[in-house]
């Protein structure tokens, strides 16, 4: 049945017009009960991920711990603005479901977060994750400063080569200038840590991500 679903992203001029307001969301994390939506402390910085459902990613990033401040769920990198769930799933606002994780550099490394991104799904599978298939289930990092964007590129070149070794095919992870970040429906905010026996599609290719190792790609 899910294969019928589009593997193509829609036109800007099909993609649904979505609203001018945010949707509801909820105010705090529901695991360190710190500001969702912020504001954050100085000198913290941003990364937003796509892998997969959202909500198994997410608690990849909660779960490093020390120097995560804060991590939530959410719909970027399409058309629609301010989407709820049901029009991202119906494949028509072009949005990826992704992770924001909010990040303290001087305890955790960018380098560290892209580690855990390509170790934590399979990046070969273009508009899919495992049996997860649509357009928001899509690989990709959204970067927010030029030095993300040089980490990530490498990273992506190096992993591609791991993969390809390992007879994966090639990466099909987008990168992207990290795009208006809208925030997910309560109930989708640290699902699984509400839901712990919850839905998790996640899976990785078992091949390990040399960054920050000192292996260049």
């Amino acid at each position: 049945m899910f294969f019928k679903k589009s593997l193509a992203l829609p036109s800007k001029e099909a993609a649904l017009k979505g609203r001018e307001s945010p949707i509801p969301t909820a105010k705090a994390h529901y695991l360190n009960k710190r500001d969702l939506k912020g504001p954050y402390p100085d000198g913290l910085e941003r990364a937003v991920f796509g892998m997969g459902c959202f909500w198994g990613v997410e608690r990849k990033f909660w779960e490093l711990g020390d120097g995560i401040w804060v991590t939530a769920v959410g719909y970027a990198a399409g058309m629609t603005p301010h989407p709820t769930y049901d029009e991202v799933c119906s494949g028509m606002t072009g949005h990826n479901e992704v992770v924001l994780v909010v990040y303290d550099p001087k305890v955790i490394s960018y380098e560290k977060l892209l580690k855990t991104f390509w170790e934590s799904h399979d990046p070969t599978q273009g508009m899919r994750q495992g049996n997860d298939v649509g357009t928001q289930y899509r690989s990709g990092i959204y970067v927010t400063s030029d030095s993300q964007r040089a980490a990530a590129e490498a990273s992506k070149a190096s992993y591609g080569k791991a993969v390809l070794a390992k007879g994966y095919g090639p990466i099909t992870t987008e990168i992207l200038d990290a795009p208006e970040f809208y925030f997910a429906e309560d109930y989708h905010q640290q699902y699984l840590a509400k839901n712990p026996r919850g839905y998790c599609g996640l899976a990785g290719t078992g091949v390990a991500c040399q960054i920050g190792t000192g292996v260049t790609a």
